[in-house]
């Protein structure tokens, strides 16, 4: 069912020499006609090695702006090429694009708009996983349950893929500067559930690689992705 011609995979990535060769081969070109790394001003040759790798397309900052940027610039790249899809994947190497069959099936089946990945449904896994990362991405998914309604269980996993066209929802503005790092990815998948769009989760993994997996740092970087609920739930954030 899935037609790779109309999905763009966005890879953000900064500083991820020795891992973004690996996620640019592992795509499967079946699912996914396009790979679009973002280079978030990388200072050891991630560039260079994505496109040695056979990125479609490499886009650089020319000064780090964050996560968030950097996938807002891979959309962006990607509706201007005309991709219908969008699927993002960690440029760490923490995700399995093999899976993207996963999150791609139900948007071409009809049966969602937006699909997140979950490592805590069955069939899910999270690998390596550290204790404090497992019960802090448990909490917030109980935070975003509170805030959503939507019977979240993994509101933080960054693989997932939607509908392109959901980002012509003026309800939906990702371009705002307050979303250039963490906040993104949060902010989208609540705008989403909030605006009446069909978000379904399905079980992926998540792996934590003993050379470091993550650049977060917890309490900085936890009230950055905390800070969607928060404001748009008081509505001080739009």
């Amino acid at each position: 069912m899935i037609d790779p011609e109309r999905v763009a995979a966005v890879v953000p990535a900064f500083d991820e020499a020795g891992k973004i060769g690996d996620v640019v081969r592992k795509v499967p070109r079946r699912l996914a006609a396009c790979v679009i790394v973002v280079d978030d001003a990388s200072r050891d040759g991630t560039a260079d090695e994505a496109r040695q790798a056979g990125a479609e397309r490499v886009i650089s900052h020319a000064a780090n702006r964050g996560v968030g940027a950097a996938i807002r610039t891979g959309l962006h790249a990607a509706r201007a090429a005309g991709f219908r899809y969008a699927a993002i994947l960690s440029g760490d190497d923490q995700h399995e694009p093999h899976e993207l069959e996963r999150v791609l099936s139900p948007l071409f089946a009809g049966e969602a708009d937006l699909v997140q990945g979950s490592r805590w449904l069955p069939g899910g896994a999270s690998p390596g996983i550290p204790s404090d990362r497992r019960w802090l991405t448990r909490i917030y998914a109980s935070l975003f349950r509170i805030a959503s309604g939507y019977p979240s269980t993994d509101g933080t996993n960054g693989f997932r893929a939607f509908r392109l066209d959901l980002l012509d929802d003026p309800r939906i503005r990702i371009d705002q500067s307050w979303l250039d790092r963490y906040e993104l990815e949060p902010y989208l998948l609540l705008q989403a559930v909030r605006c009446g769009y069909r978000v379904r989760e399905v079980p992926v993994t998540v792996r934590y690689h003993a050379r470091g997996t993550t650049k977060m740092r917890r309490w900085r970087d936890g009230w950055r992705i905390l800070r969607p609920l928060v404001l748009l739930r008081l509505g001080l954030k739009r």
